[in-house]
């Protein structure tokens, strides 16, 4: 594809991404994202109570102005639909009431319309011949308009006005805060004991069919059959009172007449049920309404190796149930948005879906509003994987657009971040800020400066002077350029251990620790904090080690494996992708979990955070093969934003063959390998096959197969 042609594509990738001139209701960029959030965080609960997330939680501005300037040629009607009350000014002139319609005459005119919602986003839709709402409104939340003693309005143009922000409700009655998830109907497979299996992890709302009798229910919610069978330790439950011809749900308040279908208000993750009535209460059948976000699964895999197929199904099916209105941690327990574990759920959707709404949504969630005044998710480590995930959306999606609508919370976190720095240059966790890395199996020294979280920074300041860079700030890109090239010129100098050829874990008051975790040297690979040299040094030394302790989370393992990936070494992951994630499908996992240790047995493969049942076994961190194998193995990957160019590396390691398909917002990229030959076919983008020392340009629309 040549340069214009290549021009012109992304000309209209970005026309889409943006959503102009296509009608839809728009809102405040964040506000409805974080209306939403709010909905589903506050769904949690622990053994029937709610459990609210932790964290600060932030609201939508309850007053918003839209506005637009528009030229027509002809006269037109617009409709308008709005979420609140409202007013609207043409030309200036403020109308009586609040219109449905509006007669514009033919020429130029400005729209604006105040819309106020306490209870949910002002959000508007304007429909018309030519002028609809789209992303290209401008949103402000003040206008700094005011009235002086002459009757001369102020001049607004101090006032900030941002894009509009939106999604996909396309009609007038398609109202943004009436948004459900989708459902369907199951039933379970079998039932002992008073115990129903669904066969698979699941999620979404319980029915009881046939209720009757005097009496009480309880209900206990297993992601394994001994959860569904301990009602004094599994993590969910509900409870119902069958009395004098009335069920009522004892969490809720909810009540039914005997005999009706009940239907659970608040949505489970379980396998396994278990139902125990009491008195004479009784009931005839169990299902359930699975609940889950439509996706289209874009990317494929196979191979030779079922093992490695299972993993992808099960991967496949760990990520379906995580992506909810936002990516989730895991359905069972928290169910809420963190950044960590959404930076990796990001990842997987890029080799799995594509939906770059989702990561949109969700990234506005987690920033929430000014001021800052704490981390994301209260942890140190959260807040800067965020601003990492903002520029590998850029790379995937070529969508400049959101770079600038989100820039503005960029620069607001990164002064928050800066100014918890040391007389180093360095952050150390200080009071209310939860320094995370991962769950280790052995005591982790949080204190001081911790080289983990400088490589991280580093990493993320670096994001942000890339964004800074591609919007235009010149200014700003060369401070964050500055201050990312002496932060990572410090990391050797204050955490290298040239006896133990690593990365040292910690520095407390000048000292280095003798202490070394793989995570720091997982990361300096990752991000090229290290020369070559050196990354080749702490593959031997600290990754490949056995005597450094084993990381257990598929969280950190997903970092583990890519390091050794960079490295060329997709062989060796191979074999421990199929012994880790293996392990768990041989243990029965339908789904992946929170974490996974292959020295555990029986009973200790359920338990965590001191709770026989804490573990997630279904948490979005464990599914991180979907980006393992499409990243690594087809080895498809950005070179140029968006895919305007790419690379496909493919590695077969110990497989006989391996193909499948890769989303981009161009359409997908085929690649099929076996031992002697790969071919590929891409429908966009300019590409390049690199394989056995060869380069070799792909073609759009034409397969190409080669030797190798």
């Amino acid at each position: 594809m040549n340069r214009i042609a290549i021009s012109i594509a992304s000309l209209l990738m970005s026309l889409c991404v943006q959503n102009v001139a296509a009608q839809t209701w728009i809102w405040y960029p964040g506000d409805y994202e974080i209306w939403l959030g709010n909905e589903m965080n506050n769904r949690r609960t622990d053994r029937g109570a709610y459990f609210p997330p932790f964290w600060k939680q932030d609201s939508h501005y309850v007053t918003v102005e839209f506005s637009k300037e528009v030229e027509i040629a002809a006269s037109e009607t617009i409709s308008i639909a709005v979420e609140g009350k409202y007013n609207v000014k043409i030309d200036g002139r403020m109308l009586f009431g609040m219109p449905k319609e509006v007669q514009l005459a033919p020429g130029r005119h400005k729209i604006n319309i105040k819309v106020h919602n306490q209870a949910t986003p002002p959000a508007l839709f304007v429909k018309g011949k030519e002028v609809v709402t789209d992303g290209t409104w401008r949103v402000t939340y003040e206008d700094k308009e005011w009235i002086d003693e002459s009757g001369k309005a102020s001049d607004t143009s101090v006032s900030t006005y941002v894009d509009a922000g939106y999604w996909n409700f396309n009609t007038a009655t398609d109202v943004p805060s009436r948004f459900r998830l989708k459902t369907t109907r199951a039933e379970a497979i079998g039932s002992k004991d008073g115990i129903y299996d669904f066969g698979k992890e699941t999620f979404g709302y319980l029915r009881l069919d046939g209720v009757e009798g005097n009496g009480s229910i309880e209900i206990r919610y297993g992601e394994s059959r001994e959860e569904a069978s301990d009602g004094e330790h599994c993590e969910t439950l509900d409870r119902l009172k069958v009395e004098n011809g009335v069920v009522t749900d004892l969490c809720t308040g909810e009540e039914r007449r005997v005999g009706e279908t009940f239907v659970f208000g608040n949505s489970k993750a379980f396998r396994y049920v278990g139902v125990e009535c009491s008195g004479t209460a009784k009931v005839q059948g169990v299902s359930m309404d699975y609940e889950y976000m439509p996706e289209v699964e874009r990317g494929t895999f196979s191979c030779s190796d079922e093992m490695v197929n299972k993993m992808w199904e099960i991967g496949v099916y760990t990520l379906q149930l995580t992506t909810r209105e936002f990516f989730i941690d895991g359905i069972k327990r928290d169910r809420w948005v963190w950044s960590g574990d959404a930076s990796q759920s990001y990842l997987m959707n890029y080799y799995l879906f594509n939906d770059n709404e989702e990561v949109k949504r969700t990234m506005w969630l987690l920033a929430g509003k000014q001021p800052i005044t704490s981390h994301i998710n209260t942890i140190m480590d959260y807040t800067l994987y965020w601003f990492i995930s903002v520029w590998d959306y850029y790379q995937y999606s070529g969508d400049e657009h959101f770079l600038r609508q989100i820039y503005p919370v960029m620069t607001a976190y990164i002064e928050f971040v800066n100014s918890r720095r040391d007389a180093d240059g360095m952050l150390q966790g200080l009071a209310g800020d939860w320094v995370f890395v991962d769950w280790a199996d052995k005591p982790m020294d949080k204190r001081g400066q911790l080289s983990f979280e400088q490589i991280l920074f580093v990493r993320a300041v670096e994001s942000m002077a890339s964004v800074a860079k591609t919007i235009g700030e010149k200014g700003d890109a060369e401070k964050y350029e500055r201050q990312a090239r002496e932060l990572k010129g410090k990391i050797k100098e204050f955490f290298w251990d040239e006896g133990k050829k690593a990365i040292v874990h910690n520095r407390l008051n000048g000292v280095k620790s003798e202490e070394v975790f793989k995570f720091s040297s997982i990361f300096a690979i990752l991000f090229d904090t290290m020369t070559d040299a050196d990354k080749e040094t702490l593959k031997t030394s600290v990754v490949m080690n056995d005597d450094i302790l084993k990381i257990t989370t598929p969280y950190m393992r997903f970092y583990e494996m890519e390091a050794l990936c960079r490295l060329g070494e997709q062989q060796r992951v191979m074999k421990e992708m199929k012994d880790y994630w293996g392990g768990m499908i041989q243990q029965g996992a339908t789904t992946f979990w929170e974490k996974y240790n292959p020295t555990d047995s029986g009973r200790s493969h359920l338990q965590m955070y001191g709770r026989p049942y804490g573990k997630s076994l279904c948490h979005a961190w464990g599914a991180s093969p979907i980006y393992l194998l499409g990243r690594y193995f087809l080895g498809v990957s950005p070179t140029k934003p968006g895919y305007e160019e790419y690379e496909v590396r493919p590695s077969l390691a110990d497989l006989k063959w391996m193909e499948g398909d890769v989303p981009t917002p161009f359409g997908k990229v085929h690649v099929r390998m076996d031992k002697k030959t790969v071919s590929v076919k891409s429908d966009g983008g300019k590409g390049v096959l690199v394989i056995g020392g060869k380069r070799v340009d792909i073609p759009v629309g034409k397969e190409i197969k080669i030797k190798y």
